[in-house]
Order: structure tokens, then C-alpha cells, then sequence
């Protein structure tokens, strides 16, 4: 049992929310954005997301510049 996280597979933890995934992958940076096997997982509803095992999941830090 595994998920794909920015192309890396790593092991599948049942019922870890995307909090608690970010968390153990220690993303840290404020402006993120996470996708679920292409669906766009709202900021307030990370607490409440439920990973699926064999999940393909995108974390996408945003980045402005000027």
C-alpha cells in the first residue's frame, strides 16, 4: 500500500488527512496547493481529506516574484 507524492512513492498511512500528510512531509511553506488524483483539494478542507491508498497527490508551492 503506497501513494505517489510529487512523483515519490511513499507509504500509505490509513486515514491520514492531507494535514497530517503535509506534516510528515514537513511542507512548511504557507502558500501550497494540493491536488488528489487531479481533483483540487481545498485549504479548509485539508484537515478533513482523507488520502486514498494509491493516491497521486501534487503539492505545489506558489511562488511570486517581482
Amino acid at each position: 500500500m503506497s501513494i505517489i507524492v510529487n512523483g515519490k512513492t511513499i507509504d500509505y498511512i490509513e486515514q491520514e488527512t492531507v494535514s497530517d500528510l503535509l506534516n510528515r512531509m514537513h511542507y512548511t511553506f504557507p502558500l501550497i496547493i494540493v491536488k488528489i488524483n487531479d481533483k483540487l483539494i481545498k485549504r479548509t478542507q485539508y484537515d478533513k481529506t482523507i488520502i486514498p491508498d494509491n493516491a497521486i497527490i501534487d503539492v505545489v508551492h506558489m511562488i511570486s516574484g517581482g
